[in-house]
Formats: structure tokens, sequence, C-alpha cells
């Protein structure tokens, strides 16, 4: 999503220094006019505001204060915004870390995926202080359409993502089980999806996923199940912590565990029907 996200941003003309690991996935951005850096550190330099989108929080520290060490790279007084689903504990970690170096932190993760990326449509769910969010509201708004501001302690992001990830995750599973359950009913599952997507069970995930579900188009991947896993872990995580049960988030991860383990993680997460399938065969 990161690639999308960054085009949004040189699109509407904002000075941009992009980095990737693999160097030709910057290469549409430098056609826009941004300049391809040759490492994290490398882009950050003489940046007002560094956005980092990456899988999960050890590498969003790794990029900040390990190799990556784009916190040395910042001036004082830089923002330094989090987009990656990490979780409230990891980011307010990142946010004490960059305060200690005069740095400052805006939590933003965000929601709709790739297609919605493209279009600048995604939901930015921000936590952090409010002068900082208005100082980057401009930039949020290139690539979100629904920017808000969850509260004022870095965290706050992350913890509506969470709620968000859980309603995303369990409607994952849930229209892999309905799909696979017509299946086992001798059901035409494409007739099925049809039918029900015009009434009150139909959902945006079943819209989305059930097509690719359907078409079984796994790879290349459009979201990984791996990241589910990753979600799902920090939704049942977070509510532990909190002494609230999640049976429902619960048993959706059970469903992408079994996909990771059986080796379908780094393929789109709507083949979680073929866990479900299994299941019946």
């Amino acid at each position: 999503m990161g690639l999308p996200m960054a085009t949004r941003l040189a699109d509407a003309g904002f000075g941009l220094k992009a980095f990737d690991i693999l160097a030709e996935r910057a290469r549409p951005l430098v056609e826009l006019g941004a300049e391809s850096a040759a490492s994290p550190k490398e882009a950050a330099e003489g940046a007002e505001a560094l956005v980092v989108m990456v899988a999960n929080a050890e590498q969003a520290k790794g990029v900040l204060f390990g190799e990556g060490d784009t916190a040395g790279a910042l001036t004082e007084g830089a923002a330094v915004v989090v987009t990656s689903t990490i979780g409230p504990e990891a980011v307010r970690e990142i946010a004490d870390g960059l305060a200690e170096r005069g740095l400052r932190t805006l939590d933003a993760p965000v929601s709709g995926g790739v297609a919605r990326a493209e279009k600048g449509d995604l939901l930015i769910m921000a936590g952090g202080p409010e002068d900082l969010f208005e100082e980057l509201r401009l930039v949020l708004g290139e690539m979100g359409s629904s920017v808000v501001h969850c509260g004022l302690r870095v965290g706050d992001g992350q913890a509506v993502k969470l709620v968000n990830q859980l309603l995303c995750g369990v409607h994952i599973a849930a229209a892999a089980e309905g799909l696979a359950y017509a299946e086992a009913l001798g059901l035409d599952p494409r007739f099925v999806f049809e039918t029900i997507r015009h009434g009150a069970a139909n959902s945006f995930m079943l819209e989305d996923r059930g097509e690719r579900m359907l078409e079984e188009e796994f790879v290349p991947p459009k979201s990984a199940l791996d990241i589910f896993v990753k979600d799902m872990g920090l939704v049942c995580k977070a509510a532990e912590e909190q002494g609230f049960g999640t049976p429902l988030a619960s048993s959706a991860l059970g469903m992408y565990l079994a996909g990771r383990d059986a080796g379908l993680g780094a393929e789109d997460d709507s083949g979680v029907i073929r866990v479900f399938r299994r299941r019946t065969a």
C-alpha cells in the first residue's frame, strides 16, 4: 500500500523522497518527480515528515532505530507518521524513543486496501497531539478521504484500527465459511453469492473477498493472509490485556493460523476459504 499512498503525495506536488527495499518499486514515483533514496536514512534527511509504511512493529523499529536509523537522520521537531498497524503499545514505545530525540509522532494506521489507496480513498485513524494532526492534515488528506482524529494520545489511532481489524477479520472468515458452506450443501457458490449480496447479509468483505474466493484469485495477493495473522493476533492480545473476551476474533484468528500452517500465508487472505473447504472434504 505504500506505493499508491506515496503516488498520491507525488501527484499532489509534495516534495517527496522514497525508499523501498526493492528499488524498482520506487520507479513510478521518480517518473512523477519524486527522488529515489538509496536507504531509509537518505529518505529521512531534511524531511519535515517521515511516513512509515511497513508490515509490523519490528520493521518499524528497525527502520527508525535499527539499521535504518531514520530517527538519527531527522532534524529536531520533524514528524514521524506511523501508518502501519502495529498496536497501541508498540507505537507508544516508538513515540517515546522519538521524543528522546526531539521528534514528534502521529499514530495514523490506514484501512481500505490497495485499490482504495490508489484513489486516495483510505480511512486514516490518527492518534496524537491535535496541533500535529492539523499540521499534517493536508498530507493525510491526499492519502485518505476519511481522516479522523481519534484521540490526543499516540496509540488512540491504533486502538480504533484494532476494532476495525476485528470486524474485517471476522467478516472475511464469515464470508469464507458461508461460501464453503454453500458448496457443502451442494449449491452453486456463485449463484449463492450473487443472490445474498443483494440482501442484508452483504458486506464489503463479502463483495470484495467473496469474488476472489470464487475466482480463486489468491496469487499475487492483494492483501496477504499473514497480515491478518498479525492483525488478529494484535486484536486478541490487546483484548486479553484488558480482560475482554473475543470469541469470534479468536476463532477467526484460528482459521488464519491454520491457513498459514498450510503454507497459504503469503497468498491472498481470501484463500482462507480453502481452510473451510478442507474441513468438509
